[in-house]
């Protein structure tokens, strides 16, 4: 089901002005790559792009182009690993973190 224009914006707002909040969004995307729930990922993935750097400075710092962007990571989109890379890696050093996977038993 699409989100409406009301809950975006509001994801949007409490970004902006909620640093942890914008993390744990980050978190959440990459959680849930990483736990095979690949449409989730790119949705919440979206939902931080937009209410953080937006399209137009995410492919400033991964030289995608926006149309390519905002395709990868829309419904339909299959990004290769090595693109993945590269937005996640240009969105963790635009909000300052640095995630690490740990293996446990």
């Amino acid at each position: 089901m699409p989100l409406t224009y009301d809950f975006k914006e509001t994801i949007r707002a409490r970004a902006q002005r909620d640093p942890e909040f914008r993390r744990a969004l980050l978190r959440e995307s990459v959680e849930s790559i990483v736990n095979g729930d690949l449409a989730a990922g790119k949705s919440v993935l979206r939902d931080f792009v937009n209410a953080t750097v937006g399209f137009q400075e995410l492919e400033n710092r991964t030289k995608i182009p926006v149309k390519s962007l905002m395709r990868m990571l829309g419904p339909k989109g299959s990004p290769s690993a090595a693109n993945l890379s590269s937005i996640l890696t240009a969105l963790q050093k635009a909000e300052g973190v640095h995630f690490e996977i740990s293996l446990r038993r």
